[in-house]
Parts: C-alpha cells; sequence; structure tokens
C-alpha cells in the first residue's frame, strides 16, 4: 500500500505487498550519510541539511500522483508517465535559500545550488538564480514546500544560524560547492540503491582490509626482496629510498616531493610512505594517479600481488566492467571510489576537480582526508596547471588531504615559477647522490640530420633496442623503413587492447633475450617498465628525452646504457607547448646543462611557466570565480583536441559481437572502450566520404547512442590504415 509520502515505487510492481521507498526515511537517512561524508572536511551540518531538502519536492501531490501512476504503468505494463515532468529538486532549493537569506553570515547559495543540482548537476550562478526566481510561483513547488515545511524534522530551519564554512576566496567556495554536492549525491544514490537494488549494496558493503593490514604486507614483501637482493650500490640506494619514505611518512599532512631517478624504486616506496603516513594522520585512502593506461595497468597488477586485489580499484575509460559477469565490489566502487588502494588516470582524477556533472562529482568527496600520489607529476597539462594547483592547495588544506609528487624529471611548481610557493617536503634522502649513483645511461647527440632509412640502419645495429619519434607518422615510416616484420610498432593508431598485448610481448622477448626492436611514439616514455640496452630518442623536450632515458638500462644490467638523442631530417611534431619545450631545450643543451643533475629539471620547467607557457591558458580562475560551471569544465579538458571513438571491429570481432549482441545500456561503451581508437572529430566527413567509418547496424533504433565502426584496413602491426592523410589524426 502506498504511503502518503514515498520517494520510490516498489521494487517489484506485481507485487502487492512490496513496500514503496518512504520519503520521511530517504531524507533521514541521506541527511545521515551526507553528514557522515562532510565531517571529513568540516561541513556535517551544512550537508545534513542538503540532505533533509533534497526531495522536499516529492511531498506535493504531483510528485505523489506521478509515482503512483508510474507504479501502475509497472503493474499493468503500460506506458509509464514521462519522467522528469514534475520538477522536486527546485523545492527544497527555494527553500534553502529562504533560509540562507535570513543568515547574516552565509555565503550566498551553497546549500541551494546542490540541492537544484543534485540530479543535473551545477549550473551557473546566473542560470541558478534564474530558476528559483521562476520556480518561487510554481504551485506544485508551493504545494511541496509547505508539507515539507510541516514535516517535524523541518522545524528547527530558520530558527538557527546556517553553519557555513569559512572563505577567504571565491575559489574556495567554488569549490566547496563541488565538494558538498558530491557528498548529497554519494547519499542519495547509496540509500536509493538500497532500497532498489539491495543485492548490490551488499556486494558494496563487502569487507575490505585495513590499511594497517595492507601496510603489514607491503613491509614483508619488501623484506622478502631484500633479503634476495644483491649487496649494490643501486640495492642500497632503494633501500635508503624506501626507509626515507617511512621516516617522512609521520610528519604533517600537506605537500611533499619525491624525487627518485628511474631504477630507484619510487612505486614501492612511494606506496609505503602513502600508507604510512594515511595511518599516522587519520587519513582513508591513498589514491594513485598516473599519466597513461598502460601505467595504471601496470601499477595495479604490482599492487594488487602485494596487496590483494579486493583491495585495489583501478579506474579508468580503458577498465571492462563485464555485465554479463557476476557482480563486483571493483565495479560498484568505480562509482564512488569507495576503496582503500584507487588507481586511476590524470585525466579521470583532474577532469572530476573541475567536473559539474553528478556522475564525476559522485567520488569527488573521497579525495577528501586521502593521500594523492601523481606518478610522473612532470606530465601534469602545463596550460591548466594554475587551477590544478590552486585546487591541490585547497586539497591540503582545507580537506585534510597529502599531495605527492612523484616523478624523476621533478617540475618546478613554487614561486620561482609564479605558483603559490608548495612549500614541499622531499622524502628522498640525499638527492643529488641519489642520482649521482642511479647514473645509467650516457647520452649521444649527433650533429647531422637523419632520415627514417638513415635511423633504421642504426636500430638495425642491435638485437634490441626502443625507438621513440614525436609523430605517429614518424613512428610509422620508421617502422617501414627497417623492412623487418618482427618490429613491434606501439601508436595510438592501435587500440588500447591491443597496445596492451605488445607491451606483453615486448617484456616477454626482453626477458627471453630475443630480438626485440619497438619504434614508438611518445607513449612508451613515461613510467612503462620495460629495459633496453640502447634508446633512440628524436629530438624532443628535456623531460621527454629524460624520461625515453628510463627505459634505458632500467636494471643496470650494463655498465652504462646508450641514449642516441637524433635530430630527424623531417622534424614534424606536436604543435604547441610540445614545440616550445623542444625549442628551450635545444637552447640549454647549448649552454652545457647536465641531464643527470636534478636541479636541470628545476631550472628548465621554472624557465618554461614563467616565460614561455600560460599555465592558465583557458582562463579557467576568471570562469570559478564567476561560479560558470558548465564552463569551466568545458573549458577544462586535459586532452587538447576534440576527438571520436571509433570501434576496431577487427581486433577482437566475436568478443565485440558478444558484447553488442546483449543490447546498449550505459555499461557497453565501457566494455567497448578497449577496442577503440580515437580520430579528431573534425576528420570524420573525410573518413565518411572515403567509406573508411560507419554507424555501427547493431545500433540501429538506439537514438541516444552514437558510436561509429572502422570499415578500413587494421594491420596487425600498424593498426589502422586508410587511404586519406593520416597525420591528423590523434597522436
Amino acid at each position: 500500500m502506498k504511503p502518503e509520502y514515498a520517494a520510490h515505487t516498489p521494487r517489484d510492481a506485481k507485487d502487492p505487498n512490496a513496500p514503496w521507498h518512504e520519503l520521511l526515511e530517504h531524507l533521514e537517512a541521506v541527511a545521515r550519510d551526507a553528514a557522515i561524508h562532510a565531517a571529513k572536511f568540516d561541513a556535517a551540518e551544512i550537508a545534513r541539511w542538503a540532505g533533509l531538502l533534497h526531495d522536499a519536492g516529492k511531498f506535493s501531490a504531483a510528485f505523489q500522483d506521478y509515482l503512483w501512476r508510474a507504479h501502475v504503468a509497472d503493474r499493468d505494463g503500460t506506458t509509464k508517465p514521462e519522467k522528469g515532468k514534475v520538477d522536486h529538486s527546485s523545492t527544497g532549493a527555494v527553500i534553502a535559500r529562504a533560509l540562507v537569506s535570513l543568515t547574516p553570515q552565509a555565503a550566498g547559495l551553497e546549500l541551494p545550488w546542490v540541492i537544484a543540482g543534485h540530479h543535473g548537476g551545477l549550473s551557473s550562478q546566473l542560470a541558478l538564480e534564474t530558476r528559483l526566481n521562476e520556480k518561487s510561483a510554481d504551485p506544485v513547488l508551493i504545494d511541496g514546500a509547505v508539507k515539507a515545511m510541516a514535516w517535524e524534522k523541518l522545524d528547527f530551519l530558520g530558527n538557527e544560524p546556517l553553519p557555513l564554512p569559512n572563505f577567504s576566496t571565491p575559489l574556495e567556495r567554488e569549490f566547496f560547492v563541488r565538494m558538498l554536492l558530491s557528498c548529497l549525491v554519494d547519499a542519495d544514490h547509496s540509500d536509493t540503491e538500497a532500497f532498489a537494488s539491495p543485492h548490490k549494496t551488499i556486494v558494496r558493503n563487502q569487507k575490505q582490509d585495513s590499511l594497517e593490514t595492507l601496510l603489514e604486507r607491503l613491509k614483508l614483501s619488501q623484506e622478502q626482496i631484500m633479503q634476495q637482493a644483491n649487496v649494490t650500490p643501486v640495492n642500497k640506494a632503494r633501500a635508503d629510498v624506501y626507509a626515507a619514505s617511512l621516516k617522512v611518512a609521520l610528519e604533517p599532512t600537506g605537500f611533499f616531493r619525491m624525487s627518485v631517478p628511474t631504477g630507484g624504486g619510487k612505486t614501492r616506496s612511494s606506496l609505503a610512505f602513502a600508507l604510512r603516513h594515511a595511518i599516522e594522520r587519520g587519513l582513508e585512502r591513498v589514491i594513485y594517479v598516473v599519466p597513461f593506461l598502460s601505467i595504471t595497468t601496470q601499477i595495479a597488477q604490482e599492487f594488487r600481488l602485494i596487496l590483494g586485489a579486493e583491495n585495489v580499484l583501478e579506474h579508468h575509460s580503458g577498465i571492462s566492467t563485464d555485465t554479463s559477469q557476476e557482480l563486483t565490489r571493483a565495479q560498484l566502487a568505480t562509482e564512488n571510489w569507495d576503496a582503500p588502494i584507487i588507481i586511476t588516470t590524470g585525466v579521470q582524477f583532474l577532469e572530476s576537480l573541475f567536473a559539474n556533472k553528478t556522475s564525476k562529482l559522485k567520488k569527488l568527496h573521497r579525495v577528501s582526508r586521502a593521500v594523492i600520489i601523481f606518478d610522473e607529476a612532470q606530465t601534469l597539462p602545463a596550460p591548466l596547471l594554475t587551477p590544478i594547483l590552486e585546487v591541490l592547495h585547497q586539497l591540503t588544506k582545507r580537506y585534510h588531504s597529502s599531495i605527492v609528487l612523484c616523478t624523476a624529471t621533478q617540475p618546478a611548481l613554487d614561486a620561482s615559477s609564479g605558483f603559490t610557493d608548495l612549500n614541499a617536503r622531499e622524502i628522498a634522502p640525499n638527492v643529488p647522490e641519489l642520482y649521482a649513483t642511479l647514473k645509467r645511461v650516457t647520452y649521444e647527440f649527433p650533429s647531422d640530420l637523419w632520415d627514417w632509412q638513415r635511423l633504421a640502419a642504426e636500430i638495425d645495429k642491435h638485437s634490441q633496442a626502443l625507438c621513440i619519434v614525436n609523430t605517429r607518422a614518424a613512428a610509422r615510416e620508421t617502422w617501414q623503413a627497417l623492412g623487418d616484420d618482427n618490429a613491434i610498432h606501439l601508436s595510438t593508431h592501435l587500440c588500447s587492447a591491443h597496445r596492451l598485448e605488445r607491451f606483453s610481448e615486448i617484456k616477454r622477448r626482453l626477458t627471453d633475450k630475443e630480438p626485440c626492436r619497438v619504434v614508438s611514439t611518445q607513449l612508451i616514455e613515461a613510467g612503462v617498465d620495460v629495459d633496453f640496452p640502447v634508446v633512440f630518442r628524436a629530438f624532443a623536450p628535456l623531460d621527454s628525452i629524460v624520461q625515453a632515458a628510463g627505459r634505458c638500462n632500467r636494471n643496470m644490467d650494463y655498465a652504462r646504457g646508450r641514449v642516441i638523442v637524433f635530430k630527424p631530417l623531417n622534424p614534424a611534431m606536436p604543435k604547441g607547448n610540445y614545440a616550445v619545450a623542444t625549442l628551450k631545450t635545444q637552447n640549454l643543451l647549448e649552454a652545457g646543462i647536465d641531464l643527470d643533475d636534478p636541479s636541470t629539471f628545476l631550472e628548465y620547467f621554472s624557465a618554461l611557466h614563467r616565460e614561455q607557457i600560460d599555465t592558465d591558458a583557458k582562463q579557467i580562475q576568471a570562469l570559478r570565480e564567476r561560479f560558470d560551471y558548465p564552463e569551466v569544465y568545458k573549458a577544462f579538458s586535459v586532452i587538447e583536441s576534440e576527438t571520436t571513438p571509433i570501434l576496431i571491429r577487427q581486433y577482437a570481432t566475436e568478443k565485440i559481437r558478444e558484447i553488442l549482441a546483449r543490447g546498449f545500456n550505459r555499461s557497453t561503451m565501457r566494455q567497448l572502450q578497449p577496442y577503440l581508437v580515437n580520430v579528431y572529430t573534425n576528420r570524420l566527413e573525410q573518413l565518411d566520404r572515403a567509406a573508411l567509418i560507419r554507424p555501427i547496424p547493431e545500433l540501429s533504433g538506439y537514438e541516444k547512442f552514437e558510436l561509429l565502426e572502422w570499415m578500413g584496413l587494421y594491420h596487425p602491426q600498424l593498426g589502422i590504415l586508410e587511404e586519406v592523410d593520416v597525420s591528423n589524426f590523434v597522436a
């Protein structure tokens, strides 16, 4: 039997005894959980208000009538009333605005904003005020508001001042609204799920190990490695870095640097720091942010072996959630990051910090009271550094988190580069001595220009060699010039599943001492665990050159590896900041810099940020100060160019057929993600004219979903091949 006020219809419409989700119970539960989430950053009371008011509009007779008609349609199999026709989120927002206006110290619209946006996301301030003004006279809203205010739980509203935090800048307030909405949305979705899909809640609540247990497992694993390791300067350096990480972990929260050259064991040491620091400082999780999909998979596999698979959440666009298999806690945890160890990409993490949609913001409150490690920190996008660093500052100050910048080529992100000083503490011991101990390579700079045939001839002199070039066209031409079908080509012309397969093959050949010649774009140069005796690198920005050297003599099996930095006869490279940084590198090399001196990188990055690169190129800070949330997210794009995913059916025909045969829903794109190649959107018309793409036949009738598939050749080494010029495809 339907209660007077319901929040949701019964799970089973055919069962006359199935319970309805009572509105009063829902509001109380959401208020409780939102307050628990927000207590991490001292905002429990305002979050509780958000929970109590978020569905106030459901008290209206119009909404209750809508729910009843929806239930009858489900029960009888008839057409359901159109969803969203009765606005229930504006009611609580209007009530909240009235309450806020009675509070002298209130900054303004924080509470109305999150209530109004708990379904559709955060609007601009102008759009919000217009909406609230228009809705204030709506008879449906007034009906809901009157009935809501009669609820005993709301009697106190207006009798006490609204407990809002103090904000010293508009930017602090702007980010707080996002965090508050995250708490509300997660609480709302969780309570709704507990009613509608209790089997999911059971899976979601499966026990995970404590951070203390995870640290003990890591220590045991590290002891076993150290016992088996030979006594060498390299192994001593690794042990020193690990010991220093555990020691520095006792310090207060804030910014940290881990400046460790390749081969210094920074992955394990940074994990040791993070786990002990979290335990000592009462933090809740470790978030590992990495720049490339290939690294996330590599790190996730290592962490799962050490810590247990159930404790490690890997979340990025390449993760396939296969709904044909048993539901797992990891699948559910990708929605709200409720896990002790999270491994994600820079795109996923950074865009969540500046998002306005609830699907991305739902997990945001989990970055409070966390240790956040940026692996390969030099890859943070330079044109977005100012807004990124400002938000990271907030995470350390207001949200009680710690940030670790972890890399062999430490960027200059302090006052000398025009930023607010991070006051970052170094984790690694005696950094200059560490770099001298772990020096593994000799750099060579041939003076003449090389064409692809010359490059191929030089590569061919070595049984195992890696060559990294600046564009996909260069990678393709170099591979073709080698004339060796056994050589391996890597670029984003291959779908990600294909690239992972190629990485596995590279590692097998290197381990088995088989011939292994690889030609790649930049995607291999940062953090990928491969080890070649010689690396060829087309002239590039300084950090790219040094990161490429990190793939050479990684395990120090040779006295010195060779890194040959050549200048291509065809100097094509990505434009913009990449080209600017390459020119700066040329100037510094001519001045005689030392590539094995860690201070060189600070000088290099400082010069770039101070003199040549606009670190707020899209004026995101100005948009944030205007509280234009949709425009902020639109402007904040880690991936610069607008691209369109194209399905590569040829790579995994049977697997893709199985996925598409299940129908198309929200999880389908994630399942297909490993089989996509992104191309520039402005190339679609030309590709269509060349009959190289087409709409996917299985998706006809699904107007909401638009996905194209590749109809041209898909080369087993080169990936997509087409008759049109490929030089403008995404690198």
